[in-house]
């Protein structure tokens, strides 16, 4: 890709699921476009996803990024690997300073719009063997997308600081074996909550969780301040999340909780012409909501530039 064109139509910022399916719509509506990637997209974390749609037998997280990647390569589109390290605008144009990642030259990209896809960062890892344990699904990130894959596991949850009991019960109608762990020393939990999951049968381990180790067998072992060790199937360690919205907020595009950003029902921030879809906005984080919203938002892209009209094909030539 080549980013010293003079202005693109789009910059895409983020090549995860939402960024890859923006890119292939805005190609197939033949709009010049430069789609930078950091490579830290959640997707890869996923050993198999089954509930996104097509893939009966389920997608691993990494196969789809690259048939995301093959798709948009179809239409003339590539990934620039790098990160965008600071955007603003100037004469009414989005600049971009892109850092590439392979450490060569940096550049400006200039930009009619932008289109962010950036995600969120986990607040925080503290589980043994963190990657090796994502991949082999023994600890788990989104109780939607793959609570039918744990029915009547042992599931351990953690308390979370916005929903403290509202995951332990969610998985409830999964397992009948379902543990809850206080996260901090001294409980959130207030006794309408606490009646609740005795109502559930939810177990609540009341001394605070000090750690998680996994066994040979890669289960998770949570252990207790009192010393008490739990084998689970399954943890959910609900650690929160923040938003990669800094490139937005910076330009005046509004944040809610988690610095996620506040977009229209088209995914336009406050901004005109920066847009934002997938995790980073506000709104449940799936797979098939983050590229619902890219075609969305590549639409509403395409609609709103000038068009770029067709010229007639040359004719063909005559023999002589």
């Amino acid at each position: 890709m080549d980013c010293t064109r003079t202005v693109f139509d789009t910059l895409i910022i983020g090549g995860g699921p939402a960024g890859l399916t923006a890119g292939v719509y805005l190609r197939r509506f033949t709009r010049h476009v430069a789609l930078v990637d950091k490579g830290n997209s959640r997707l890869s974390w996923i050993p198999v996803s089954h509930n996104y749609p097509g893939f009966p037998e389920g997608i691993n997280g990494e196969r789809l990024l690259e048939n995301l990647r093959a798709q948009l390569a179809n239409y003339g589109g590539s990934v620039m690997a790098g990160e965008i390290l600071d955007l603003r605008l100037e004469d009414g144009v989005f600049v971009g300073d892109y850092a590439p990642a392979d450490s060569g030259a940096s550049c400006q990209i200039r930009a009619h719009t932008v289109l962010l896809a950036t995600g969120v960062a986990d607040a925080g890892m503290p589980v043994e063997r963190w990657d090796e344990a994502v991949r082999c699904g023994a600890v788990r990130l989104c109780p939607v997308c793959d609570g039918w894959d744990v029915i009547d596991k042992r599931i351990g949850v953690v308390t979370s600081d916005a929903n403290p009991v509202g995951h332990a019960l969610f998985m409830r109608t999964f397992s009948a074996d379902v543990l809850l762990f206080e996260r901090g020393p001294v409980s959130t939990l207030n006794e309408e909550e606490r009646q609740r999951l005795a109502a559930a049968g939810v177990t609540l381990v009341e001394s605070p969780l000090a750690g998680v180790t996994m066994s040979e067998d890669m289960k998770p072992v949570l252990h207790t301040r009192d010393g008490t060790d739990y084998l689970c199937d399954v943890f959910y360690p609900m650690l929160g999340e923040n938003a990669r919205s800094d490139l937005a907020s910076g330009l005046g595009a509004e944040t809610v909780e988690c610095r996620k950003l506040l977009v229209d029902e088209h995914c336009r921030t406050q901004v005109p012409g920066l847009f934002a879809v997938g995790d980073v906005t506000r709104g449940l984080n799936q797979i098939a909501v983050a590229t619902g919203q890219a075609a969305l938002a590549a639409t509403t892209i395409h609609n709103m530039l000038p068009w770029h009209l067709r010229q007639p094909a040359a004719p063909a030539a005559t023999p002589s």
